[in-house]
């Protein structure tokens, strides 16, 4: 809700490369992502593989339907279906901490009259998260957030994948 709602172009590719950004930039800080979201490297770029399947298949939760409002769009360039997301109502920012809300607001201005085509480039970057899983796994592979990390990271590699493991565990027992 708070992405579709902050900036222009909010088509699905668009959200998707936001969350990427949101949750890969706040595990480099912290070791943990935002939305817990796995992301797999498809040819365009990070995907959130749950996500992208719930849209697409038109199976999204309740609770997802009532918030964000998915308006249908022919794509000129590849005639596939796309969709706008629309907030249905105001993101309640009440439930991100400090840093979470500072990374949202960053990300959101950051790209806010960017296309997805044009963020494309920096999420192919050379040792991007992304370019790095497409060259030792290929396609379609999750891409591990421990590669988030690199020499401007502000929290160190064991501790990352500790609190990491920890994160799934928890994930796991409460889902």
């Amino acid at each position: 809700m708070y992405f579709a709602s902050r900036v222009n172009y909010p088509f699905k590719l668009k959200i998707f490369k936001l969350l990427f950004f949101l949750d890969y930039i706040h595990f480099k800080e912290t070791g943990r992502p935002v939305t817990f979201l796995h992301y797999i490297a498809f040819p365009k770029g990070p995907v959130p593989e749950k996500l992208y399947d719930a849209i697409n298949e038109r199976k999204c939760s309740d609770y997802f339907n009532h918030n964000v409002k998915l308006v249908e769009r022919p794509d000129i360039g590849e005639g596939a279906l796309q969709f706008i997301l629309r907030a249905g109502k105001r993101p309640d920012l009440e439930i991100f901490s400090p840093r979470e809300k500072r990374i949202l607001e960053e990300v959101a201005e950051v790209y806010k009259n960017a296309r997805a085509e044009e963020m494309s480039e920096i999420t192919h970057l050379k040792n991007s998260p992304w370019e790095k899983t497409i060259k030792d796994k290929g396609e379609f592979q999750y891409i591990d957030y421990m590669l988030a990390l690199d020499e401007e990271a502000e929290i160190p590699e064991e501790l990352a994948a500790d609190r990491k493991k920890e994160s799934e565990e928890i994930r796991r027992i409460f889902t």
